[in-house]
């Protein structure tokens, strides 16, 4: 008796003096986010080749895996070793998986990069002549009122000067500073060339060894926890491979199509600046939501100062090309993958996109959608334990529960809805 009193007491006192330093911690955590920030920051940027080596692999997974099975149906008859079997088929996968990734990084590549370079140069180029033709059409419309002629002409002047002046008194004497500027960006691109390298030897080490790491990671997780939580937690892990996976390659699938897409109907409508602008939606599109119009916005106003009038066409057909997308293509490529409402959706690509910036606008909806999942899960579970309904149709007019179980609604209905909370119970209503 006194054993488990002291027992008792001892289980009192380390809970309380773990929630104590938990709070010096939150604190100090608090007052020094900016050290924090920073000591992430650099541990990000040693541990950066090592997180592209992961997402390549991640990425590359499912491929590799796809042609490991049908390799190891076209070796089976010829080789005889299982052992030797396994060797050949996971070497393949991984050989003709990345060489596969090349391939296609190579070909869009070599097929955009020359366009959009003579696209910008264009705009660049043609730029006093455009803002000079979109003058004269103005002028054109308002003809009849010659105040708003005069506004017009006087806003041309102010363009063109003010891109003159640019020109004479910033960008040629700061030349020194901009070469200086270009050098350090240089230098950050063979930083990225160097971290990329490296992330796709990490990335072969990875792909080789990706069953033995999620073996060890399954054998550590129930050396941890016991065997109910931790089928709990590897239900949460699966869950989380098949959000992110389906939704982040899914998004890049969907955004590839409406790029492609879109340069095709482009250059059907005869646009200036097709693949240019093709690049432009197709990667605004992999932001939920918000990309579309990102996408729309610089490359609407690259067409107004070509024609105007193909502007307005460009508007009506990218509409159109958005709603195919949200209400057919999108759907059928991701499916409900996240399961998520789209105030949830936007509430998400918000969060995350201050927090993280473009990274966050593209991870913040599978990443949400998990730990909602958690969330209802453990509220979910509360709930059973209690016998109480997890439909949530059953709360929407609901005032209080009895002790019995009893739920009386705002209507005056009374159910008792305790027969429901069975651990088979189907989920319903997010």
């Amino acid at each position: 008796m006194k054993r488990e009193r002291f027992m008792r007491y001892l289980y009192i006192s380390l809970t309380g003096a773990g929630a104590i330093v938990l709070s010096i911690l939150f604190f100090f955590l608090l007052f020094r986010i900016q050290e924090v920030r920073g000591s992430v920051h650099t541990l990000v940027k040693i541990l950066m080749p090592f997180i592209y080596g992961a997402v390549i692999a991640y990425l590359l997974t499912p491929i590799c895996n796809t042609i490991e099975k049908y390799l190891g149906m076209g070796l089976r008859r010829h080789v005889k070793s299982e052992k030797r079997l396994k060797k050949l088929t996971s070497a393949g996968g991984i050989l003709l998986s990345l060489g596969l990734a090349f391939l296609v990084c190579y070909l869009l590549l070599s097929m955009v990069l020359p366009q959009v370079f003579f696209s910008v140069r264009g705009v660049v180029v043609l730029l006093p002549s455009n803002v000079e033709k979109w003058t004269q059409w103005l002028e054109g419309i308002l003809s009849d009122n010659q105040v708003m002629v005069n506004y017009v002409e006087w806003a041309s002047d102010e363009i063109l000067n003010n891109v003159d002046g640019f020109i004479r008194n910033n960008l040629l004497p700061n030349m020194q500073m901009i070469l200086s500027g270009v050098s350090s960006g240089v230098i950050s691109v063979f930083v990225v060339l160097k971290n990329l390298l490296i992330g796709l030897i990490a990335a072969v080490y990875m792909m080789s060894n990706r069953k033995r790491f999620a073996a060890q990671g399954k054998k550590l997780i129930y050396s941890i926890f016991k065997v109910q939580h931790a089928n709990l937690l590897m239900e949460e892990i699966h869950f989380m491979d098949h959000v992110f996976g389906g939704f982040i390659i899914g998004k890049l699938l969907d955004s590839l199509i409406i790029g492609c897409i879109c340069f095709v109907g482009l250059s059907l409508l005869q646009m200036p600046y097709t693949m240019l602008i093709s690049v432009i939606v197709g990667v605004t599109n992999i932001i939920p939501f918000f990309g579309p119009y990102f996408g729309a916005v610089p490359s609407a106003l690259l067409i107004l100062m070509v024609n105007p009038r193909q502007c307005v066409y460009f508007l009506i057909f990218i509409l159109i090309l958005q709603q195919f997308d949200g209400n057919i293509l999108g759907p059928k490529i991701l499916g409900d993958s996240t399961g998520l409402s789209g105030f949830w959706v936007l509430f998400s690509i918000l969060l995350f996109g201050g927090m993280l910036g473009f990274i966050g606008m593209v991870i913040g909806v599978p990443t949400f959608a998990v730990i909602y999942n958690l969330v209802k899960r453990v509220a979910e579970h509360s709930l059973r334990k209690r016998s109480m309904s997890c439909d949530t149709r059953d709360y929407v007019r609901l005032r209080s529960v009895t002790e019995a179980g009893e739920y009386i609604y705002e209507t005056g209905e009374n159910k008792n809805l305790k027969k429901k909370a069975t651990p088979g119970e189907e989920e319903q209503g997010k």
